[in-house]
């Protein structure tokens, strides 16, 4: 079970955290974790979060805590 954190002042799970990222829908997310890297716009605390966007694909994306940066890792 992965635990919520607050991003952007909201609380979220690994779901709407993926949900975040991809600025949609998923259809599943695995849990939360710190990405060990500093946002590259502000300096704040990134989380990353393993994601389906959709049945055949598997993305992890990063989002910043404090503002609305994200990215993912596709190609």
């Amino acid at each position: 079970m992965s635990q919520n954190r607050v991003v952007e002042g909201r609380m979220v799970d690994a779901k709407g955290l993926a949900e975040l990222v991809e600025e949609g829908s998923v259809m599943e997310a695995e849990s939360i974790s710190d990405a060990d890297r500093d946002c590259p716009e502000c300096g704040g605390n990134v989380l990353s979060v393993g994601y389906m966007p959709s049945v055949t694909e598997f993305v992890t994306g990063y989002k910043c805590q404090d503002c609305p940066w994200s990215a993912d890792d596709r190609e």
